[in-house]
């Protein structure tokens, strides 16, 4: 205790703690749904209208999204001149109305590039009020594959859009 003096503290650091959410919004980026139940729900409209689309056509329709093997749901068209045409694969992604991004995963875009003719991406934009547009089908929705270490990607929703058929 001999050796202890009291002086004046000495400040070696700070730091700003600034929540991600207010950044995010200061810059004009839309919101993350941090609400797991939101994003569940609207996934759940999403595959229900992509479903029923298909339904409509009279496609027998499998989910398989459980599987994880780069689409959620497998369309068997009927028969066509007595032969079975080939399923489809589609990845539904469902988005809240207004957002700007969409992302996919690299097991995704690995599967639509291996099997370009099958492969078809769904978009389901899903309002407050859960009304629906959609579903927006793309097909060939991507041009390369992702990079080495790439996990996913975000697209540009708007660009996507655009390239969607009229069903």
């Amino acid at each position: 205790m001999r050796h202890v003096v009291s002086g004046t503290p000495t400040v070696l650091g700070a730091a700003l703690i600034v929540p991600a959410g207010l950044m995010s919004r200061l810059r004009g980026e839309e919101p993350v749904a941090a609400d797991a139940q939101a994003r569940v729900r609207i996934e759940r409209i999403a595959m229900d209208a992509v479903r029923g689309a298909e339904e409509a056509r009279g496609c027998r329709v499998v989910d398989v999204s459980a599987d994880k093997c780069g689409w959620d749901l497998t369309a068997h068209p009927p028969e066509s001149q007595g032969k079975p045409p080939e399923p489809r694969h589609i990845e539904v992604k469902g988005r809240v109305k207004g957002a700007s991004t969409i992302t996919v995963t690299r097991n995704e875009m690995l599967y639509a590039l291996n099997q370009s003719d099958k492969f078809v991406l769904a978009v389901v934009l899903v309002g407050e009020d859960d009304a629906i547009d959609g579903p927006h089908y793309i097909r060939n929705p991507f041009e390369q594959e992702p990079g080495w270490g790439v996990a996913s990607i975000n697209f540009n929703l708007g660009d996507l859009l655009v390239r969607a058929e009229a069903r």
